[in-house]
């Protein structure tokens, strides 16, 4: 077998290569915050209804095309479709969405380095509470800082890949991970020890329907929904492509529970982190980039050995966003290998300096483009993040869905044989009207919610 399409050297890696790309940012600045809003366990125990009701199922089918197309995308939809048929047009969908998802992506991670360096090398130390806003925005409007960052980011991940899939994406992400599930005990363990830990905890898990009828019941749902899905990155290839380097010697379905396990574990546990810091410190826990940018900060200059549990906490939100990085690039430069036959160093060299220039924008965004608002009215990169979770993802994901249930497409029985070929938990067989009919709606729901929430 030639290099391109080798497998993974062992099983672990494969399991903390695909989690770790499926564990990534939204695992902690969003979770956290949207279990708290919506009531608390209530708004989990839907989290892990909708995780088995959707999440699992449609990763399996992710990494079935994969294993039995041994391609990615584009080149695992011809291999699988009856002729004459164009379920492959997806696998052009597939590259593009992880290259727009990475050009705005990239520049997220840069920012968890940067804080990274600003922790470490102490420049939190003589900042007072109010001046901490003031340092994301310096950060913000200064495309050179900005900009440095991504460039690290985008070269070092492809000179990881440079190395192939066991030497360079195995072994990078298996340490990356284990750092990563070490450190989120660590901090997990060291919040609990803090004076607000009980309101915090009461507030992140205990149910409150109060809560919940505030919101609307509805409204918990569908936000558990969304959460369940989108936390997974499913629908254009990021995962399809692992599936191709997958062995055949374990199930499909069983390696799925897992990965999904895993990546629930670093959601929930990132909220015992978060929650008893915020309530010890009088702050309010915010959405989005806010509560990792500013709020945290305040939480970690106020806390005893704060640049140490802050320089922890962001080579752990480094490592998770790192992790993604690598492994959604491993998905752009397999796309060419596959159908373009070209070697992995021309892929590596082509596809690093194609997303070093579109990330660009996204940089930019916040300064010199300050001005630039697409869909909307969001701004640069929020349009960009729109397009990918709003529309490829949930319509790539139903795709999927209909190319491996349905006779049009791959076919029920085709799809089941390759997910239960190995040892391990098997999928049922009258799982297949739901498959074919339930679980359709309900991702047609997510496009529906997506655009007009």
């Amino acid at each position: 077998m030639s290099e391109k399409r080798s497998t993974f050297g062992t099983r672990m890696g494969f399991i903390l290569v695909s989690a770790g790309c499926a564990i990534g940012i939204g695992n902690v600045w969003k979770f956290p915050f949207v279990a708290g809003a919506n009531g608390g366990a209530v708004f989990v125990l839907f989290y892990l209804i909708f995780l088995i009701l959707m999440g699992i199922p449609v990763m399996t089918m992710e990494f079935a095309i994969g294993r039995a197309g041994r391609a990615s995308a584009f080149e695992a939809y011809k291999k699988l479709e009856k002729p004459g048929s164009k379920w492959h047009i997806h696998g052009w969908l597939c590259y593009g969405g992880s290259f727009l998802l990475m050009m705005y992506y990239t520049t997220v991670a840069g920012w968890m380095l940067d804080y990274f360096f600003k922790f470490a090398t102490g420049s939190f130390d003589n900042a007072t509470t109010e001046s901490v806003g003031g340092v994301f925005t310096a950060m913000l409007g200064n495309p050179v800082e900005m900009g440095i960052f991504m460039v690290i980011t985008v070269v070092c991940g492809f000179a990881v890949l440079s190395f192939g899939v066991q030497k360079g994406l195995e072994r990078v992400n298996k340490a990356m991970m284990t750092g990563l599930l070490f450190l989120i005990v660590i901090l997990a363990v060291h919040s609990l020890t803090l004076s607000g830990v009980a309101e915090g905890m009461s507030f992140y898990l205990l149910p409150d329907w109060n809560r919940v009828m505030e919101v609307g019941l509805g409204k918990v749902i569908t936000s558990a929904m969304s959460q369940a899905f989108f936390t997974l990155s499913l629908g254009v290839g990021s995962l399809e492509i692992f599936g191709s380097y997958m062995s055949k010697e374990d199930g499909i379905t069983g390696e799925a529970v897992r990965i999904c396990a895993l990546d629930t574990f670093v959601a929930i546990i990132s909220g015992v982190i978060i929650f008893p810091a915020c309530f010890s410190y009088n702050v309010e826990p915010d959405q989005g980039p806010s509560l990792i940018f500013i709020t945290l900060p305040q939480v970690f200059m106020n806390m005893r050995g704060g640049r140490i549990w802050g320089t922890l906490f962001f080579v752990f939100m480094t490592f998770a966003s790192f992790s993604t990085v690598t492994a959604v690039f491993e998905n752009l430069v397999a796309f060419p290998m596959d159908n373009l036959k070209w070697s992995r160093r021309k892929s590596v060299l082509v596809n690093m300096i194609a997303m070093l220039i579109a990330s660009m924008p996204c940089v930019l965004g916040y300064n010199i483009l300050s001005g630039v608002h697409l869909i909307g009215g969001r701004d640069i990169l929020d349009s960009e993040d729109f397009v990918v979770s709003n529309l490829l993802l949930p319509i790539g994901a139903l795709i999927m869905v209909l190319f491996c249930a349905t006779r049009f497409g791959w076919g029920f029985d085709r799809y089941l044989e390759e997910v239960n070929t190995g040892k391990g938990m098997d999928m049922s067989r009258r799982l297949k009207p739901y498959l074919q009919f339930v679980l359709p709606v309900l991702i047609f729901v997510l496009i529906v919610i997506g655009l007009i929430g």
